[in-house]
Formats: structure tokens, C-alpha cells, sequence
């Protein structure tokens, strides 16, 4: 893998159970490179996901994920892969019976942090990147949809993570609040992490343009889309 990749997969077969999704899947994605993957329900985006998170198994061919194998990833070698990834997905999975602060707390000490000040710091630094810093103290059923996922990128920014996984960030979201975090994440990306994105969102891929990727008749294929193509697309949406 060379030194600016930190997504890598060669003739991979990705699958759950014993049905096959993708196969003969090449990969590469260079550091702070922003990322689409587009598709129909069921055609393999959220199955990549979970296999770079090592949620799923790899089942043939090679990977590298932020300088782990995945084809030989040892169990007590999972959650030190996680802690270099953020992830994001459309249901926010938040501990509604805490504060943003405490969920954000949780998360460290389930990674290992320790030091209380340390954590204090923490949680100041990422709520302030996502505009939040004045809300730590509110309980998530206080929040907007849009706040509450913003939250949660706040989360998945907690490890400092080299890549940034993310599924449907934007699905429960109206226009302008779904800019709003198109914006937070390309911000990321310029900062110098990967975001890999998964969307069927295509009036975001058309406003924020960058390189698309589609999952097709168990193959990911590059997308060149061009203006016919997105409005076909959204009209079928």
C-alpha cells in the first residue's frame, strides 16, 4: 500500500454469510481524499462499510485499513482498527438518557481515556469543530436532527481517526441542514482525513462534487456522472 493510502483493497469479495455482494473489488483511497459511494438499496454500500470497519469479514482477496490487514485481522486487533476510524451512520445511536458531554464521555472511556482533564479537553475541542460548544449540556431529544448529527460526528472525531466512514449521514436530514454537514465534512477531509460516504443523495454529490464510486451488478465501479446523469438519477430517487 503506498504511504498516502490508508484505504487499500485488491479482488476483494465482500459478502454476508455466504451471499456475495461485490467481488473483484479495487480499491484506493489516499489520505484526505473525499470519497462517494453510490448505489440502489442492496447493492453493497453499507456491506463496504461495515467490511472496512471489520464489522463483516473480508471474505476473499486483500485489504488495508489504516495500516491493518484486514484477510488476517486478529480479533484482539478490531478495536485498535476502530480507534483510527470514525463513523457515521443515518440513525444517530445516541444514549438519550445522557447529555451530548456524557455521550461523548462514554466514548472515550470505552476507548481508554482516563484523565478527566484530558477528557474535558477532548469533548471541548470536537464540539467546538461542529459548532457545538454551547450545547454539551443538552440532552439529545433537545437537540434538531441536524445538531444531533453533528454530534455525532463529533464522536467519530474523538480518536483524531484517519478515515472517516460514513452511511447516509444525511438521510433524515432537510436541504440546508444536509449542506450543513456536507460542509463540516469536506471540512474534515481538507484537514487531512478520508471520508468515505455512502448516499443516495445525488443534488449532494451535484452541489459537492468529488470522486464517485458505484456499486453495480456486484461490482464498484467508477461513476462518471455527468449533468443527464445526476438528473436522471434524482428523478428516480
Amino acid at each position: 500500500m503506498a504511504l498516502d493510502n490508508v484505504i487499500s483493497l485488491e479482488n476483494a469479495v465482500i459478502g454476508v454469510d455466504d451471499h456475495i455482494i461485490l467481488e473483484q473489488v479495487n480499491l484506493s483511497v489516499m489520505k484526505g481524499e473525499f470519497v462517494y459511494v453510490i448505489g440502489r438499496v442492496g447493492s453493497g454500500k453499507t456491506s463496504l462499510i461495515l467490511t472496512l470497519n471489520a464489522e463483516l469479514p473480508l471474505k476473499e482477496g486483500s485489504g488495508t485499513v489504516a495500516g491493518f490487514g484486514l484477510e488476517n485481522l486478529k480479533r484482539k486487533e478490531v478495536p485498535m482498527l476502530r480507534r483510527k476510524l470514525g463513523i457515521v451512520f443515518q440513525d444517530f445511536k445516541l444514549l438519550n438518557d445522557r447529555t451530548v458531554e456524557s455521550n461523548l464521555e462514554f466514548a472515550l472511556k470505552a476507548t481508554g481515556w482516563k484523565n478527566k482533564d484530558e477528557i474535558k479537553d477532548r469533548i471541548a475541542d470536537v464540539l467546538e469543530r461542529v459548532d457545538l460548544g454551547y450545547k454539551g449540556y443538552k440532552m439529545p431529544h433537545q437537540l434538531s436532527g441536524g445538531e444531533q448529527q453533528r454530534v455525532v460526528i463529533a464522536r467519530a472525531l474523538l480518536n483524531d481517526p484517519e478515515i472517516i466512514l460514513a452511511d447516509e449521514p444525511t438521510g433524515n436530514l432537510d436541504p440546508a441542514t444536509s449542506d450543513d454537514i456536507m460542509n463540516i465534512l469536506a471540512e474534515i477531509s481538507k484537514n487531512g482525513r478520508a471520508v468515505m460516504m455512502a448516499t443516495h443523495n445525488y443534488n449532494l454529490i451535484k452541489r459537492f462534487p468529488s470522486r464517485t464510486l458505484k456499486c453495480e451488478d456486484n461490482r464498484l465501479i467508477h461513476a462518471n456522472l455527468s449533468e443527464a446523469d445526476f438528473d436522471r438519477l434524482i428523478e428516480n430517487v
